[in-house]
């Protein structure tokens, strides 16, 4: 049996930690989003805290719709690992550099990303939205609070 025989799309690929930033969230709000209304709760009160009200029921507005897009027009289903598992697998792999490289401006290949995920007609819609999901959590990632550095 061969890795992808056995794995599909959650097989590892690499770890969360090599990500940046930006890819480390995207990845973060599926595994949460797609783990039960407990996990949501938690990714709507840290958005709310880095965002404001406002701007972060946006996002979340944003990300349900992407993710019920994902579900309803996918390829196959998206896998994915554990909330606090350390591995990458390779279906986030491709969700993270789609977010990334929507967030970035990149559409056309953005677009080839989303291609990977949902049918082709679909394609145009869910870039819009992981534009819009990634500006957010770009934002959001730069209000986090700083790390204290101990001397």
């Amino acid at each position: 049996m061969s890795l992808h025989q056995r794995f599909g799309g959650g097989a590892p690929v690499g770890l969360v930690s090599d990500l940046d930033d930006l890819e480390a969230r995207a990845v973060a709000c599926l595994r949460l989003w797609q783990s039960g209304a407990a996990h949501r709760r938690g990714l709507r009160n840290e958005l709310t805290a880095r965002l404001g009200s406002i701007r972060a029921q946006h996002a979340l507005s944003t990300l349900e719709t992407l993710f019920d897009l994902c579900a309803q027009h996918a390829r196959r289903p998206l896998m994915r690992h554990q909330v606090d598992c350390s591995c990458l697998g390779a279906d986030e792999a491709c969700f993270a550099q789609f977010i990334a490289t929507a967030a970035h401006g990149e559409r056309e290949d953005a677009m080839l990303l989303a291609m990977l995920i949902v049918r082709g007609d679909v394609a145009p819609v869910l870039t819009g939205l992981a534009q819009q999901a990634g500006l957010a959590l770009m934002q959001a990632n730069a209000n986090r609070p700083k790390e204290r550095v101990l001397h």
